[in-house]
């Protein structure tokens, strides 16, 4: 099934946005937000009620499938359903544009559309190109790695819960004045979903780094070294292995600084950064597959 998931992103990307469950999330996200006072008990109630919502709409869901359709269509069915739940070609495909974009000012603007929230306007390219880094390797984890584990270890229902959590967080998990409770338990039942999967990511990412010729002792180092310089418990376990294999300076101003011992990177780190990435995302894939393989023959 995974497999099958995996292959239908590649060939076809993203479903239309209205057929899109991530789509919903953020509706119901927006609606909720919008109507309930910014305090922590009715963040909180509302992330239970989008939880148990989607979570158990998509229990429902694979318990029809497997109902009504025979194994290999059940499979089939599971496999179309689980596509939306996690991304890489279009993760990929935003990677690409910031690197082929033609000026810096185009650049910082792909960037801002599709990978950072950040204010990009006076970034310099060193920095661009090390944001776009930053967000591959988060989302290797994030949109890649967490999804599959959490549907290999408690199927649809499980990968639909971390989605939930994680598109809840994107959305309400800031420090503003306004979001700062209200937004306090999304961010931190991310934080929670996030903490195996991000560690699985980036050791899988320093096994990786010698098949394409990067440094697997200085990611090792800077991993143990940087990984919990972010404001993210998560978010700094791949980048900081980023940092030290690719030898690149992954900063964000004033907060953080993975790999200082490094130059900022250019463009031919970035493409180095996107290969990494889709080997570790094929390789995420194939070894979720045969875990729900060995689950399956038990």
């Amino acid at each position: 099934m995974i497999l099958i998931a995996f292959l239908i992103d590649a060939l076809f990307g993203e479903p239309p946005l209205r057929l899109h469950p991530v789509v919903w999330m953020g509706s119901f996200l927006r609606h909720m937000r919008a109507r309930l006072p910014m305090t922590f008990l009715a963040g909180a109630g509302a992330w239970w009620l989008g939880a148990c919502l989607f979570a158990g709409g998509a229990w429902l869901l694979q318990s029809a499938i497997t109902f009504a359709l025979p194994p290999l269509a059940a499979y089939v069915a599971i496999a179309i359903v689980l596509k939306p739940l996690f991304a890489w070609r279009a993760l990929r495909e935003a990677g690409l544009s910031v690197l082929h974009a033609p000026a810096l000012e185009e650049k910082r603007r792909l960037l801002s559309w599709h990978l950072v929230s950040r204010d990009t306007s006076d970034l310099s390219a060193g920095e661009v190109n090390g944001a776009t880094i930053e967000s591959l390797m988060e989302n290797v984890s994030d949109s890649v790695v967490a999804p599959l584990f959490w549907f290999v270890v408690g199927g649809l229902p499980m990968a639909a819960l971390y989605r939930f959590a994680n598109t809840a967080d994107a959305m309400w998990g800031y420090r503003t004045p306004e979001l700062e409770w209200f937004g306090k338990w999304a961010a931190r039942a991310d934080d929670v979903l996030n903490f195996i999967p991000a560690r699985l990511t980036a050791l899988l990412l320093v096994v990786l780094a010698p098949l394409l010729k990067l440094d697997a002792r200085a990611a090792w180092r800077v991993w143990r070294r940087d990984g919990r310089s972010t404001p993210s418990p998560n978010a700094g376990q791949p980048m900081s292995v980023a940092a030290g294999g690719l030898h690149a300076n992954l900063t964000k101003r004033g907060l953080y600084s993975l790999g200082g011992e490094f130059p900022l990177p250019e463009d031919a780190t970035v493409a180095q950064a996107l290969r990494w990435a889709t080997v570790a995302a094929w390789a995420a894939v194939l070894l979720a597959q045969a875990a729900e393989f060995v689950r399956w023959m038990r």
